[in-house]
């Protein structure tokens, strides 16, 4: 199986480097010295990392026969794919990849159904899952413990306890709007009425 694990940012230096956004949670397995990656799109690639240093909080690499600004700048926003075993899985017990994730049926504690995964977005802050509801809208849900109770992968479940407002701002802004409108045909009944009692003082 392939997995998207960086794509290409802006030349770093003279030398080559590339910064890189990474998207796996094992960039010292994928990422190393001497890998060997595929690319997006195809024709830019297989590219061999042959080196790779953090500098101040991201990831450098320089990868084997591009050797000035020049090179490094023609890779900005490839995206480098890793082979991995599909039954492979994260050091970790709490760490997924994100082909285990995709498409998990994302429900509430209580069994009701949000939706289900249908992109993982790997931001410098956080992960999120993007949910396609049944009527076709997506809800962005951070992949955080407070909101991401459990990750049921026998059953192709995700278990979300959101915070207000998260999944149903939709229906708030609806009854917000409602409400508005409510006040506003009340405001507009007291001033007709109080039109009308002066007329017939």
């Amino acid at each position: 199986m392939e997995l998207v694990v960086a794509r290409i940012g802006r030349a770093h230096g003279i030398k080559g480097e590339v910064t890189v956004e990474v998207r796996t949670d094992e960039p010292e397995l994928r990422l190393g010295p001497g890998a060997v990656l595929r690319t997006e799109p195809a024709s830019a690639g297989p590219l061999t990392i042959e080196t790779g240093r953090v500098h101040s909080g991201r990831l450098l690499l320089r990868f084997a026969g591009v050797k000035d600004r020049t090179g490094a700048e023609a890779l900005r926003n490839i995206l480098l794919i890793a082979e991995v075993d599909p039954a492979e899985l994260p050091d970790e017990p709490d760490e997924y990849y994100d082909h285990q994730l995709m498409d998990l049926d994302v429900v509430l504690a209580d069994g009701t159904p949000i939706g289900r995964i249908t992109e993982i977005s790997h931001l410098p802050s956080q992960d999120l899952f993007i949910v396609e509801r049944p009527d076709g809208t997506e809800v962005m849900i951070p992949f955080v413990e407070e909101i991401v109770a459990e990750i049921d992968l026998e059953e192709q479940r995700c278990v979300i306890t959101p915070p207000p407002g998260l999944i149903d701002d939709r229906a708030e802004i609806a009854s917000a709007r409602d409400a508005e409108g409510d006040a506003s045909a009340e405001g507009d009944a007291k001033v007709e009425g109080d039109a009308k009692a002066e007329g017939t003082a």
